[in-house]
């Protein structure tokens, strides 16, 4: 029983790609991590190499999956606790990204720490449409939106506390997979989102973003919508978005148009003594 560490993705992926598709909601965030690094390199995060670790039960099992890309926090997948229980003196961790069992445990580990953000995982069950629907229409972005979309992500970005460095990638690997989405009104684009590349039978919802200028009119439920809608009849098996505890507005959007609450993940840096 022990975890094992790489920063080979495809010598983890070996290891533990199955063990986290046969739960791909709860590990999402590791399947699209481990994805933008297969396709874009071991630098796709930042100068440091990954560290990507799993461990093995008794039975030989995989139960248990990390992702690190500094210098984002460590990402726990779904994990046994003997894995959880064994992590903190296997690695060193700066902080955790786990669901709330898991983040609690391994915070109490820690003399001092805090929490910096708390989601909430939903995934879509019955599609409901906002009803009455906003003005205006869906379309795919394409690469003539380039620019527009650039700094909406950026916007995003500094609206989320998250850093805008990697937004002209993020544009560029989405819109070449039809993967953004806006929302125009009388030809102008008001509204956003967009999924992730389809992993494990699932997408998720990212980067729903709406300008100052055009929020409280509805248009971020209907792009969220429709990009959902259009997952689901690509043939996606499940549609996954994460949403701000901390913003009751999204979470309640997110409810109305079907969206159903599956587990809750925390953030949390560990703090010098």
């Amino acid at each position: 029983m022990t975890w094992t560490f790489t920063d080979d993705v495809d010598a983890f992926l070996d290891a533990a790609g199955a063990s986290l598709a046969a739960r791909p909601a709860e590990n999402s965030l590791l399947l699209t991590v481990t994805a933008t690094l297969r396709d874009s390199g071991p630098q796709a995060y930042g100068a440091e190499p990954p560290v990507l670790g799993w461990w093995r039960g008794a039975d030989g099992e995989v139960a248990g999956a990390l992702v690190h890309t500094p210098p984002f926090p460590p990402i726990l997948g779904t994990a046994s606790p003997e894995a959880i229980a064994a992590l903190p003196d296997a690695l060193p961790l700066p902080g955790i990204n786990a669901d709330r069992e898991a983040a609690t445990l391994l915070a109490a580990r820690w003399p001092r720490h805090r929490v910096d953000e708390e989601h909430r995982l939903y995934r879509l069950g019955t599609s409901v449409p906002p009803s009455p629907g906003p003005a205006g229409a869906p379309r795919t972005a394409t690469t003539d939106d380039r620019a527009l979309l650039v700094g909406w992500i950026r916007a995003f970005g500094e609206e989320t506390g998250r850093s805008g460095d990697r937004a002209e990638r993020i544009v560029d690997e989405r819109t070449a997979h039809g993967g953004l989405t806006l929302w125009e009104t009388r030809g102008e684009p008001v509204s956003m989102a967009g999924v992730s590349r389809g992993i494990a039978g699932t997408v998720r919802v990212v980067t729903v973003y709406t300008p100052p200028e055009h929020r409280r009119r509805g248009y971020a439920a209907a792009v969220t919508a429709e990009v959902g809608r259009a997952a689901r009849e690509s043939g996606a098996g499940e549609v996954l978005l994460f949403t701000d505890l901390a913003n009751p507005t999204s979470n309640g959007v997110y409810r109305r148009i079907g969206y159903e609450p599956v587990g809750d993940r925390l953030l949390i840096t560990a703090e010098p003594e």
